[in-house]
């Protein structure tokens, strides 16, 4: 149990006075970046998806008929 209190103690420690943290203005600045990637490549994957099933439900009418 002491080792796990210690590694606790000891990380808290690294965290606290040798990470560099990005500002806090570059951090919601990155984060909107990231976020709006993040829509635009779910709609194109969406509007991809979308036209595909149009293509394969279009090919099945046309065998089944």
């Amino acid at each position: 149990m002491a080792g796990l209190v210690n590694y606790i103690a000891e990380s808290y420690n690294e965290l606290k006075n040798h990470v560099t943290w990005t500002p806090w203005a570059e951090a919601q600045r990155l984060t909107l970046i990231v976020i709006v990637f993040s829509v635009i490549f779910s709609l194109v994957i969406w509007g991809i998806d979308t036209a595909f099933s149009n293509v394969i439900e279009y090919y099945f009418t046309l065998v089944k008929s």
